[in-house]
């Protein structure tokens, strides 16, 4: 039980996995092997489909290298997910660690010249990784986790600073890198990441884009070349393959209908119209796609969103007019109001250029100013949306289901703006939920996102949350998701709801969408998300290789391109049609698809590979608990007196010497959880479970191979 083996099997995890306060399965399992052995010094890939437990592996991995007292560990995460690391770290495998920011990192560079010198594991962000580089690049890392690694898959642009900077920061640490999506668009983005672990692997960009990037047959010598490199540095495991492991609960879809009132579809009709036209002062021609997506789906989410994004518009057209200048930065006219991916804030920062105005384009720019107080008249004259009415009877039917499924009233709400956040939560507040509600957005600090996610947890029953909530978080204590806005990009649907339906999830997940009865594109767009993407009932919802096999980007673009250019009916259903019909041979082929198959090991290889783990695992950790068990008896059964009584059957025993009848207990003494009742069960409190590296197995493993006698005076000296 103290030997440390060298074997590459479950042996040498023996421990660490014994400790582990998670129930582990055998893909866990043999990815952190896989990880412990990988013959590249520098990590590996860890690229498990959604919901698997990525994170569950990487505790295993770094509890590992701490008990082989391989301490210096970096984990490096988006902001919003460094407590949440911290915590699971914590609760499931008993490891110190520290969040460094900008305010704990000046705190402790009055005592020490590099802050990053820890005795706990360091957790920190992307952002602030960044910034602290020559700090990060100064020390030996044991090994560098990288959380959400995919934000990182383009750091083969020269443009991208901050990618480049951590690379080279962290260039000779082992790492380990989590991401579902390794390669979405491009199999550049293969060499970004790959990059990260070994710049030999590929050889130089240039060299790989003439060898793998024009792959079109799997037959090719350059695919068979391509997937041998990266089987050695890549593991990737589907929910499919671990279903004889794991008990994936279902998702339940409900759609919410609502007729827009008459001044409601007032504004969209004449909105829309505007929208359509060829040339617009307020939307400049650099990035007017992009911006014609938000402001369509602001259109489709609340008065209240339009009437502030049109506000905006207008003053950025007066300082137009009265600067003389045509202002070209078009990230001016969204302002805060939506959350936007990094790739959405690259496309709206083009170089800032400014052109005078001439005198017939300031009357065409005030006639245009003129049109847009207009709507933003009628937008603010309308002080209740139908959709806004719907909500509280979509909650009713969608709480009525939970309570059929006897799981927890709780429901995450998103929407794409910040002001229909505060619309929603007004219409909460002045309903049977006052008080029962959290908001969760991009504008608050890390400390306020974090006590929202714990009031969500404890109190509230309701979270409304914008784009800024749906990656990364753990809301398995939440079976409800609705789409107040529906995204366009199937991708960021599956992460919404991937929040809450994931490992971990004990009830079925009831997902809630709201339907314009009288939008056509809203409800054929419904249709190919609901239809043909498969995201909203089912065990799995949409599958990676599905949503892999199509461009998001490009998807969006085309919806976009339906909204801006089809006038009638007729037009818009032979639109949809037309895409329809072009996305199925993408997502009916997709099991043949080069970027999965690239990533995707053979069902019945994998599967027999984890029956070998599954049944290995639970047959040595048998072996080491019954191991536990009996040095326990030992020494706490001997002598004289027992001091404990054992439950075999249940694996429970109590400690029955009380605090005031033991002779040798001298002073303070700081460790009461020795007393009272332990069991061997995972499911145990956590002051309740006796463990490995637990005080009291420490101090009973002690005595036994020391020769002391069990009684507590022993037992207290040696754990103070």
């Amino acid at each position: 039980m103290t030997r440390h083996s060298t074997e590459n099997s479950v042996a040498a995890l023996a421990a660490t996995l014994q400790d582990a306060q998670v129930d582990l399965n055998p893909h866990q399992i043999e990815a952190a092997l896989f990880a412990l052995r990988s013959p590249f010094s520098r990590g590996i890939i860890e690229a498990d489909e959604v919901g698997l437990g990525k994170t569950i592996v990487a505790g295993i991995v770094v509890a590992q290298k701490w008990a082989e007292d391989r301490k210096r560990i970096l984990i490096i995460v988006p902001a919003s997910l460094r407590r949440q690391w911290q915590v699971e770290l914590e609760e499931k495998f008993y490891l110190p660690s520290v969040i460094l920011d900008g305010d704990s990192f000046n705190e402790l560079s009055n005592t020490q010249s590099n802050p990053f010198f820890q005795n706990e594991i360091v957790i920190t962000s992307y952002n602030f990784a960044h910034a602290k580089a020559d700090c990060i690049r100064e020390l030996n890392w044991d090994i560098v986790v990288l959380d959400e690694a995919h934000k990182l898959r383009n750091v083969y642009k020269h443009d991208n600073v901050m990618a480049r900077s951590i690379r080279e920061a962290i260039r000779d640490s082992f790492k380990l890198l989590l991401t579902a999506t390794p390669l979405q668009n491009s199999l550049l983005e293969l060499y970004g990441l790959v990059s990260f672990i070994d710049d030999y692997t590929f050889g130089d960009l240039e060299s790989y884009k003439a060898q793998f990037s024009f792959i079109r047959d799997e037959e090719q010598g350059e695919f068979n070349d391509l997937v041998g490199r990266m089987k050695l540095l890549c593991v990737r495991t589907l929910r499919r393959q671990v279903l004889e492991y794991i008990q994936y609960t279902e998702r339940l879809p409900i759609t919410q209908e609502f007729t827009p009132t008459p001044a409601e579809q007032e504004l969209y009709d004449k909105f829309s119209k505007y929208l359509q036209r060829d040339s617009l002062w307020a939307l400049p021609n650099s990035g007017r796609h992009l911006i014609s997506l938000l402001l369509w789906k602001l259109l489709s989410s609340s008065t209240f969103a339009v009437a502030g994004t049109l506000q905006t518009m207008i003053e950025r057209l007066e300082n137009m007019l009265t600067s003389g200048f045509h202002n070209t930065r078009p990230r001016i006219v969204l302002q805060d109001d939506v959350a936007l991916s990094d790739y959405e804030e690259q496309s709206l920062a083009p170089i800032f250029k400014q052109k005078k105005l001439t005198e017939k384009e300031k009357i065409t720019l005030q006639t245009e100013i003129n049109e847009l107080k207009a709507y933003h008249a009628l937008a603010i004259s309308i002080t209740n949306n139908a959709k806004g009415d719907a909500l509280l009877v979509a909650l009713e039917k969608g709480f009525d289901k939970l309570r059929d499924l006897k799981a927890p009233q709780k429901a995450v709400i998103f929407t794409e703006s910040r002001r229909t956040q505060e619309y929603l939560d007004r219409i909460l507040d002045d309903s049977p939920y006052k008080g029962k509600v959290v908001l969760y957005h991009g504008g608050m600090n890390q400390k306020q996102k974090e006590q929202s996610i714990e009031d969500f947890k404890n109190d509230a029953l309701m979270m409304i949350a914008t784009e800024a909530a749906a990656e990364g978080l753990n809301l398995q204590f939440c079976p409800m998701v609705m789409n107040y806005d529906l995204p366009w990009n199937p991708q960021r649907i599956e992460q919404r709801i991937g929040r809450c339906h994931r490992y971990g999830q004990k009830f079925d997940v009831v997902v809630i969408n709201f339907l314009n009865q009288n939008n056509i594109a809203d409800q054929r767009v419904y249709e190919l998300l609901c239809d043909k993407f498969q995201l909203f009932e089912g065990v799995f919802g949409a599958s990676d290789s599905i949503l892999g096999s199509i461009d998001a980007l490009d998807f969006e673009k085309r919806i976009v391109e339906i909204y801006q250019q089809c006038r009638t009916a007729d037009e818009i259903e032979k639109s949809f049609v037309d895409l329809k019909d072009s996305l199925s041979p993408q997502i009916d082929a997709q099991i043949s698809n080069i970027k999965q198959k690239l990533l995707e090991n053979f069902d019945e290889e994998v599967v027999k590979r984890l029956k070998v783990s599954h049944d290995d695992s639970e047959d040595f950790l048998t072996k080491f608990e019954n191991m536990l068990w009996a040095i326990a008896k030992h020494r706490l059964t001997g002598g004289h007196r027992p001091l404990a009584v054992f439950d075999d059957e249940n694996r429970k025993f109590e400690i029955t010497v009380t605090w005031k009848q033991n002779p040798w207990y001298k002073g303070k003494y700081g460790y009461k959880r020795l007393w009272g009742e332990y069991e061997m069960n995972k499911t145990a409190p956590l002051d309740k479970r006796f463990r490995l590296k637990g005080a009291l197995a420490q101090t009973l493993i002690y005595d036994y191979m020391h020769g002391t006698v069990s009684r507590f005076g022993q037992v207290c000296n040696i754990v103070k």
